[in-house]
């Protein structure tokens, strides 16, 4: 079996030499898990000798953190390409998320990251937490706005535990679509996810 999806495989034919080894990388976590590979795996997928990646990663967490950064500011990309309304925004990240991420055939890269919770070095764990805060606080922004205004003494639905729970709720999606290779498992829970928003 190749070690990267022939869509993946054609995207490696362009771009330097390092961005191709992040994009294998990326493939590889989002398809088999941080530590479902190894760097000779990386090496194999861009067709240079193991020795080559150390010229550009220095090891294996440094590429995992490159990777992790590349999809932080590949969301902020996202978010300002853009301007969207509330619920145009909301929808989009939906999107996103299924077509984006790969629903059903990968996982995102932060998730991918979270069954070696306790055997990965602390700055890629910080950097998942980095790029989960991002969207956590995109999406409380987007609630925000879609909210009516609390009254002072509080009640209602709170747009933070909103963005938390939406977050989690697309990162449960991913993991369950990706089990059974289905896309639909995707869309039946954030049909669900919508019908239980108070907006």
């Amino acid at each position: 079996m190749s070690s990267v999806s022939s869509a993946a495989s054609a995207a490696l034919a362009t771009g330097s030499t390092r961005d191709q080894i992040l994009g294998a990388a990326r493939e590889l976590i989002t398809t088999r898990s941080y530590l479902g590979f190894s760097f000779q795996d990386v090496a194999d997928a861009v067709g240079v000798r193991k020795a080559s990646l150390y010229h550009h990663f220095p090891s294996k967490e440094a590429l995992g953190v490159a990777v992790l950064r590349e999809a932080i500011q590949g969301f902020r990309r996202w978010d300002e390409a853009k301007a969207r309304a509330p619920r145009e925004a909301l929808d989009a990240y939906f999107r996103m998320c299924r077509n984006g991420l790969r629903a059903g055939s990968a996982v995102c890269p932060a998730g991918a990251l979270t069954p070696g919770w306790d055997c990965i070095h602390d700055e890629l764990r910080r950097t998942v937490q980095e790029l989960r805060e991002l969207q956590v606080r995109w999406l409380a922004g987007v609630f925000g706005a879609l909210l009516p205004a609390r009254p002072a003494e509080g009640g209602g639905p709170d747009a933070a535990a909103l963005g938390a729970y939406v977050f989690a709720v697309c990162q449960g999606a991913l993991l369950a679509s990706r089990m059974t290779g289905r896309v639909e498992d995707f869309d039946e829970a954030i049909a669900q996810l919508r019908s239980s928003l108070p907006v």
